[in-house]
């Protein structure tokens, strides 16, 4: 069989070539290719060591450094092929390379597809990490923008979907920031996990050459704070991990999920019956049918691509339960999966981060539902409280207020007090002077409440941290 009818980079103990069906369900350049930058980088270092050891004199390494420095400028200016019938990124660039220094056939020494492309993720998943960081980092500055300026909007506070307690809408929106706080401190541990360098483990056993991976570390920049290269210890392990790509996708998932609860929020507020708010026309869309409609599609849509996150991560999972050491090719699947969480979540926050700059509040509605009585219905509680009754009576007195209330049709505020007094005479005529927001908010003056001097302070130590960081 001659050689062009076998497989350029592996074929020598085959005799026939893959049939066309197995390259089409084998191939991963058709998406493996954004990596193409990351591969160069790594090959410039592992040919840089391979020089180092000896392996590769100086005029090898030059031409070979020469070499991909063309091929790197071909990529760049789109005009590289890609080949699919080479499988992947790495042997389309290989077998670029060798066709503009033929010296790049030692190249391949003491690697693995297996270490190289692990490499090429962790380089990925650092830049990627720190790219989504500075996305949230901009959700961040428009929810403390948004904040700021609707610093003096009270709305009712929400559980199961009823109305609790008053709120300003700024603490509303800082609940989502210490989300997306959390959020970055995830894909920072993400980045830590991702800094440590898996080439020079090879296919399984590493190799019987004398490399030297701490070289090869420091050079691609796998180092500590103190500049020390950081290696993996398994070399088993560095080529069938995949913790780091479960863990981004997490990651992701997370930060989605944060975002699908910030857009179901303001999906409610700018429905008819809330009215809290009126969202952008650059981010909302018509009916076809109706032409009254003003539909909050795009936090519709990151509401939707959340779940896509979701399941993201639990293709890893499933691809990876039940497969023993070491690399097996339904590893090849691991990429997809990280890659559209990427993308998508990278949409997401800059779709939420615009369209929160220019949402409008419509504040006299906010103060119409806030004026409800029944939102100061614990205060009246507490009031109680600080009389010397237990809270348990409290909480029946006030109860049994809401259902005189109720019988009578009349607000909580405007209940008559001899009816009031037939139900606890502990109950004394001051206490209509519970049912004042200023005083409420003012009294929840502690750390983590909404007084308005805890959200100035806290509103003014967050900019400190996140503006123009």
């Amino acid at each position: 069989m001659s050689k062009n009818k076998q497989q350029a980079t592996w074929g020598g103990r085959f005799d026939n070539k893959p049939s066309d069906l197995m390259l089409q369900i084998g191939e991963s350049v058709s998406f493996d290719c954004r990596l193409a930058l990351y591969d160069i980088e790594c090959s410039r270092a592992h040919a840089s060591m391979l020089e180092k050891v000896g392996i590769l004199n100086e005029s090898e390494l030059k031409s070979i450094l020469a070499g991909l420095d063309t091929v790197e400028k071909a990529i760049e200016s789109q005009n590289f092929e890609w080949r699919s019938d080479l499988e992947d990124v790495h042997m389309n660039i290989e077998q670029a390379l060798v066709e503009v220094s033929p010296e790049a056939l030692k190249l391949h020494t003491a690697r693995s597809r297996n270490d190289q492309v692990a490499t090429d993720m962790r380089l990925w998943f650092k830049d990627a990490c720190v790219s989504v960081i500075a996305d949230i980092e901009s959700l961040v500055q428009s929810c403390l923008e948004f904040s700021e300026a609707n610093a003096e909007v009270i709305i009712p506070g929400y559980t199961h979907l009823q109305r609790a307690q008053p709120v300003p809408i700024a603490h509303h929106l800082l609940a989502y920031v210490e989300m997306l706080v959390r959020d970055m401190n995830r894909f920072s541990n993400v980045w830590d996990s991702a800094n440590i360098c898996p080439l020079g483990s090879g296919a399984i056993a590493g190799s019987t050459l004398p490399i030297d991976r701490l070289f090869v570390a420091e050079k691609l920049g796998f180092v500590d704070d103190e500049g020390c290269p950081i290696i993996t210890q398994n070399s088993m392990d560095a080529v069938s991990d995949r913790d780091l790509f479960i863990d981004f996708a997490n990651a992701c998932a997370v930060t989605g999920m944060h975002l699908s609860r910030l857009s179901e929020d303001f999906i409610l507020w700018s429905s008819s019956e809330f009215g809290f708010v009126r969202l952008p026309d650059a981010f909302t869309t018509g009916s076809s049918l109706m032409p009254q409609k003003k539909n909050p599609d795009g936090f519709e849509l990151i509401r939707g691509k959340s779940a896509r996150l979701i399941g993201n991560t639990q293709t890893l999972f499933s691809m990876m339960k039940g497969l023993p050491l070491t690399y097996n090719r339904d590893m090849q699947e691991d990429k997809m999966p990280v890659f559209d969480s990427y993308d998508q979540l990278t949409l997401m926050l800059k779709v939420a981060a615009a369209t929160l700059s220019d949402v409008t509040v419509n504040e006299s509605r906010c103060a119409k539902s806030v004026s409800d009585p029944l939102l100061l219905a614990t205060d009246v509680v507490d009031y109680l409280v600080l009389k010397g009754v237990p809270f348990r009576d409290a909480h029946h007195i006030v109860g049994a207020l809401v259902k005189l209330s109720e019988s009578l049709e009349l607000p909580l505020d405007e209940l008559p007090y001899d009816k009031v007094k037939v139900i606890d005479e502990r109950i004394d005529k001051n206490w209509l002077s519970v049912f004042s927001l200023e005083t409420a908010l003012k009294s929840r003056k502690q750390i983590g409440m909404p007084s308005m001097e805890q959200i100035a302070s806290q509103i003014s130590a967050l900019k400190g941290r996140f503006t123009n960081s």
